[in-house]
């Protein structure tokens, strides 16, 4: 019987469960967006001030600077400070329009969520591989997985405004399937994207 993913499992953190529902969502690699989660390491209602006057905002330490474009469906800062998956989902979506638009390798892109400066990017660029990295160990462990072409993450068009902006707390429903493990080649770039086999058996 699958499991239905709008219901995290008791197991799983809510930091976890949101990051793989929105993951899944927006087509990413489950490894990444559980690794740019782990180093933003926000929390509910928490407001980081940065030396340009922004903030981030939240879980995901989404920047109010992403909020002025989405300011006109409605999107505040008070919504993604909140608790529950809304934050991680507004952030896969935002990652997924930096994979799919920007330039440069995928951990570069994948860093520009956090910031497009050069050595800042390169720094964050790292310690995302390396949580992405331990993230992919711990999902094949656990998860039916499979190692993510990286012309997939690339490919498709992003949506021009988040499915989340429509509801205030959206339902994400994903059939996750826990089978035994896909074992990967570990590759030797760096380049470990997850996803999860979905479906049922």
């Amino acid at each position: 019987m699958p499991f239905v993913a709008d219901v995290p499992p008791p197991a799983l953190s809510e930091p976890i469960a949101c990051s793989i529902m929105a993951a899944v969502k927006y087509e990413l690699p489950v490894n990444i967006v559980l690794a740019v989660s782990g180093q933003e390491g926000g929390k509910p209602g928490q407001w980081v001030r940065n030396s340009n006057g922004t903030y981030d905002v939240g879980p995901m330490q989404f920047n109010t600077s992403y909020l002025r474009e989405l300011s006109r469906y409605g999107i505040t800062a008070e919504d993604v400070e909140q608790g529950g998956c809304y934050s991680y989902e507004l952030a896969a979506w935002r990652i997924r329009g930096h994979v799919r638009n920007d330039r440069g390798d995928l951990w570069t892109r994948v860093a520009n969520y956090h910031s497009r400066t050069p050595a800042i990017n390169a720094r964050y660029r790292q310690q995302v591989m390396r949580r992405a990295a331990w993230w992919a160990d711990w999902l094949d462990e656990r998860f039916a997985t499979q190692q993510v072409a990286q012309g997939a993450v690339f490919s498709g068009v992003p949506s021009e405004v988040p499915a989340a902006a429509v509801e205030t707390a959206p339902a994400v429903k994903a059939a996750v399937v826990k089978q035994p493990v896909t074992t990967q080649p570990a590759a030797t770039s760096g380049y470990v994207p997850r996803g999860l086999v979905m479906g049922s058996r």
